[in-house]
């Protein structure tokens, strides 16, 4: 809207149609003249007028058509359009709010009711630049808030990790790197941006249940005892009942839940198999299991990446997801792919 006297376009190509509302409006208003379409859709490019008056029988180009390119371009498709003409069927009138119009007055015309139906569009049209405005500042301040809140999200997630690595540190950076691993497997296989992050975000999280794990055994130099084995089962379990409650937008507990299910049901918890575990959940299975063989543990030495590699691939299908193992042998045959953390 123009910080002066809003200007409105008169359409017109009767001198004597021009006269009468030129006289009507020129106390309260700036007005432009056009005698035909073309000028029309010329003035209205060049000037952005606030309104406009429109004639629909015009020769070479008529109102409807007038109307139908103002309303085509987005330099003045928000123009208001009222129609002003002595054709006075239904169907005329139809047409026009079907073309984009926001009224439409029949000749002859009251001076009272042109100038009545003109503040009211305009007011309407100051209104909806006014909401528009405020949408954008809302939106702002919500974005700006959604950040914050993730922000402090994304830190209670690395305390969380934190826990279970100073209570380990011979995994310290485990978390980190399956969580680097799984990203890239789930973007190898063209998953959403938005599926990365949650599988980020469970990668990060995915042995909190650890805590629950006495010391003494994830510190165990040697081969632990069955009733020891039975024990760490229930970290996936453990960390399901700490993340179920928090409200991440996708399944990120149900994921950790999973990490350690195998595809023909030899895994846990819950001895799901194929299609039953969710597909996160199976990338995270085969970063973990990547990572885990590669690097160096109490009771066994680092195996190195290559020995982890064939493992996964010889239980390609048969215990790891097919896709997630192509994926990730992909990554490092390609040299697409190291850890920023090393083991």
């Amino acid at each position: 809207m123009n910080t002066s006297r809003p200007l409105v376009l008169i359409v017109d190509d009767n001198a004597t149609n021009i006269d009468l509302l030129v006289n009507t409006l020129q106390g309260e208003y700036r007005l432009g003249i056009a005698k035909n379409g073309q000028k029309a859709l010329k003035y209205a490019a060049k000037h952005k007028p606030d309104i406009v008056l429109l004639d629909i029988m015009m020769p070479e180009m008529d109102g409807y058509e007038v109307c139908t390119r103002l309303k085509a371009d987005p330099e003045t498709a928000s123009i208001p359009v009222i129609f002003i003409t002595a054709m006075t069927e239904t169907v005329n009138k139809t047409k026009g709010f079907e073309l984009g119009a926001v009224d439409y007055i029949t000749k002859p015309f009251q001076a009272a009711e042109v100038k009545a139906r003109i503040r009211t569009h305009l007011t309407l049209e100051e209104m909806r630049l006014q909401l528009k405005s405020q949408n954008v500042v809302l939106e702002q301040k919500v974005a700006e808030k959604t950040a914050e809140i993730q922000d402090m999200l994304n830190a209670s997630i690395r305390s969380m990790a934190r826990m279970v690595e100073i209570r380990d540190p011979y995994t310290a950076g485990h978390q980190q790197r399956v969580a680097q691993l799984a990203c890239a497997i789930a973007e190898e296989m063209g998953l959403s941006q938005e599926t990365v992050e949650s599988i980020h975000t469970a990668g990060i999280l995915h042995d909190l249940g650890k805590i629950r794990i006495p010391v003494s055994i994830l510190s165990r130099a040697g081969s632990l005892m069955k009733a020891e084995l039975e024990m760490i089962k229930i970290h996936p379990q453990v960390s399901f009942d700490i993340l179920n409650q928090i409200p991440f937008p996708r399944p990120v507990a149900q994921m950790v839940l999973q990490h350690h299910e195998r595809m023909d049901g030899s895994g846990y918890p819950q001895g799901l198999s194929g299609d039953e575990i969710l597909l996160e959940a199976r990338i995270l299975a085969v970063a973990d299991v990547t990572e885990a063989t590669s690097s160096f543990r109490p009771y066994r030495p680092a195996h190195g990446i290559e020995a982890a590699l064939a493992r996964i691939k010889q239980k390609k299908g048969k215990q790891y997801d097919a896709d997630a193992v192509s994926a990730c042998l992909a990554l490092f045959s390609s040299k697409r792919f190291a850890f920023d953390f090393n083991p």
